[in-house]
């Protein structure tokens, strides 16, 4: 399971080199940044939706006007469904109204693609997954603005776990909810063992674990990859292939597990717990925006947030079920532990 954490509150899951998106743009079809031979997908007055950007993005100083419209980017996907199409329009007339900028909106045909569009500045506001945000902010060429809630929480942690009767001492106690050493005494003890991960995109599953590891110098024997946090728990207790695991927290509780395990619990140990580093996806504005623009669109998403349409388009396009205010600096520790484990960020960003 790819753990961007859109189910489980523990595990959920930043100069680009092309541009990918054309915009189409009936108002702009005239335009030379526009291939008049594609066609146009309207989703409002003055507004369009297409797979691709323009492929000169305009001065900066024009961002907004109906020469150079703000671009929101669209959950990236390969076809336009009616249902994104229909919430997509109403987003962008929600956010024209409140701000008076011209705005349309694309569909990128992936996240990478939708990076570099950041990237070229042909994209301006844009939803983007924690490993994309990272790359993007790398590149300097976005700020996170907004980080989407899961119950009421923007960030969650990660849990090493192992079987209670192999000799590994548990180093957090479930009593007061914290752990009683620092991770390099914690996880020392894993030193030459062997891991299981869940798959080699999950953030709280192996990215940031093998992070902690690397950062405390712990050298592990060839993992095993899993596909799935529950499948990690389940290997973890039957014994034979792992000595130790790492999910989201707390996996050991999902839904059938301990109707399968009765003493599942008891015999898979909380090891040592990754704090609540690890963000959910974050709504980002272009970094080259002014300062004016920046305050108007940040006070526009929060006043569509706090409207029952507005609620319903946010949670249709990008899943959010509320959302807070984030500063870049609260990425710091995500950002240390993903640089630590070694992982190229461009492998992650599909």
């Amino acid at each position: 399971m790819q753990n961007s954490g859109l189910k489980h509150p523990g595990k959920r899951l930043p100069t680009w080199k092309r541009l990918l998106f054309p915009l189409l743009l009936p108002a702009l079809l005239a335009c030379t940044l526009i291939p008049t031979q594609v066609p146009v997908i309207p989703t409002a007055p003055a507004t369009a939706t297409a797979t691709l950007l323009p492929t000169a993005p305009p001065p900066i100083s024009e961002l907004g006007s109906s020469k150079a419209p703000l671009i929101l980017a669209l959950p990236p996907s390969g076809a336009l469904t009616s249902q994104v199409q229909t919430a997509g329009k109403t987003l962008v007339g929600l956010l024209e109204k409140a701000t008076n900028y011209h705005i349309v909106s694309v569909l990128p045909p992936s996240e990478s693609d939708l990076v570099q569009g950041f990237a070229n500045g042909n994209a301006h506001i844009g939803v983007l997954s924690p490993f994309a945000y990272l790359l993007a902010s790398e590149q300097g060429s976005v700020e996170a603005v907004f980080a989407r809630e899961h119950v009421k929480e923007i960030f969650y942690g990660a849990q090493f776990v192992a079987r209670a009767n192999t000799g590994f001492t548990s180093y957090f106690d479930p009593i007061v909810q914290a752990n009683s050493a620092e991770a390099p005494v914690a996880l020392s003890q894993f030193q030459d063992k062997k891991p299981c991960w869940t798959d080699n995109l999950s953030p709280s599953g192996y990215i940031v674990p093998l992070g902690y590891l690397k950062q405390a110098q712990i050298a592990t024997r060839p993992p095993a990859f899993l596909a799935g946090h529950v499948a990690v728990v389940r290997a973890v207790y039957v014994g034979g292939i792992c000595d130790f695991g790492a999910t989201y927290i707390d996996a050991r509780s999902y839904p059938g597990l301990e109707d399968q395990y009765p003493d599942l619990l008891k015999q898979v140990n909380v090891i040592w717990r990754i704090p609540p580093i690890i963000p959910y996806e974050s709504l980002v504005f272009f970094h080259g925006m002014s300062e004016d623009m920046r305050r108007n669109l940040t006070r526009a998403f929060v006043d569509v947030a706090s409207t029952p349409e507005g609620q319903s388009v946010m949670q249709t396009l990008y899943g959010f079920e509320g959302m807070q205010v984030v500063q870049d600096a609260q990425y710091d520790a995500f950002r240390k532990a993903v640089k630590a484990s070694g992982v190229d960020l461009t492998a992650l960003v599909k």
